[in-house]
């Protein structure tokens, strides 16, 4: 129930910009009238409140296209959240990524709706964990994966993103590089560059998942099949795949190509937003959902713009965040 009254003739605009959006993705504009009243009162509060509102492509067409100021991957929105103005930074993603927004922006306050949206990547691994590699490892580079806790990233030499990790990597002075979390990224990275890579044993519960029988089956139906993955896939599935990369460069090649079939190997949103974008070209075969991403809501994230519960409140001790600033920091100088 929205705590803002609107008039007939605002929920009827507010419908009408949702469905132009939405319509591809079936939503009648009944369905967008429903949602109206609340992404009305949500852009409304976010105003009132000077709050921006940051989310991933994996989150909901009603929060990508009916409430959020910024969309993008785990890169775009750090470098967003880095350079926004806003007093109250609302970040509707998983813990990690609100703890990124946190450690680049020490005096804003930043919210995360949904404070139990974990990730199976940054939960396989703690600090303590990456004390002990460095003392297995003496001198070797931690390449810390942008999906890890804010304590992991104090203790890395710098972070990644799947978009930018090969670079850097390949940057770094070393013939050894620690990578972590994600075993299935280190090993497809390690086929590309001739630097050694010592992984940890963490997998992304989405991407794990996938199999390269069904890439090969839905190729075999379609000739002609575009096939694009995301790095958290396993070997297999990078073999197979036209394109191996973020979700940035998933965009990118889709908005490029003169190609009308694709098959995206990815987590389930970021199929919804290319047909939203992209209603000309089809997206065929499947993808995953993630459990932790889908915990933020609309409702939840009126409640949290209304009246914010401690544990949305995202806090990182000072020390743990200075040492992981200097980690994000150094991502940015050199992705540059």
């Amino acid at each position: 129930m929205s705590t803002i009254s609107f008039s007939t003739a605002q929920l009827k605009k507010e419908a009408e910009r949702l469905f132009c959006h939405l319509k591809s993705l079936s939503w009648s504009y009944d369905d967008c009238l429903t949602y109206a009243p609340l992404t009305l009162e949500i852009n409304t509060l976010k105003r009132q409140r000077h709050a921006v509102l940051l989310a991933h492509s994996y989150q909901t067409p009603d929060i990508v296209y009916g409430v959020a100021d910024f969309t993008g991957d785990s890169y775009g929105l750090s470098v967003e959240a880095k350079k926004t103005d806003a007093s109250v930074i609302v970040f509707c993603g998983v813990r990690f990524m609100a703890e990124t927004a946190k450690i680049l922006n020490p005096k804003k306050r930043v919210l995360l709706p949904a404070p139990d949206a974990g990730c199976s990547l940054a939960d396989s691994i703690t600090a303590a964990d990456v004390r002990i590699l460095k003392k297995k490892h003496p001198g070797v580079p931690v390449v810390c994966y942008v999906n890890t806790a804010a304590e992991v990233k104090a203790e890395s030499d710098v972070c990644v993103t799947s978009a930018n990790a090969l670079k850097i990597i390949e940057a770094l002075q070393g013939k050894k590089i620690i990578f972590i979390p994600d075993k299935l990224m280190a090993a497809n990275l390690a086929m590309l560059t001739h630097k050694e890579i010592i992984s940890w044993n963490g997998t992304c519960v989405v991407h794990e998942r996938f199999d390269v029988a069904q890439l090969r089956a839905q190729r075999h139906e379609h000739p002609g099949l575009k096939i694009l993955a995301h790095s958290e896939c396993n070997s297999d599935i990078m073999k197979e795949a036209d394109l191996m990369g973020g979700t940035t460069d998933i965009l990118r090649t889709v908005k490029n190509s003169r190609d009308r079939d694709f098959m995206i190997v990815t987590e389930c949103g970021l199929v919804d937003r290319l047909r939203s974008e992209f209603p000309e070209k089809r997206f065929l075969g499947t993808c995953n959902l993630c459990p932790f991403m889908k915990k933020n809501t609309l409702r939840n994230i009126r409640q949290v713009l209304l009246k914010p519960r401690k544990d949305q409140v995202v806090e990182i001790p000072e020390t743990v965040r200075k040492k992981a600033e200097r980690a994000l920091e150094r991502m940015f100088e050199l992705n540059k």
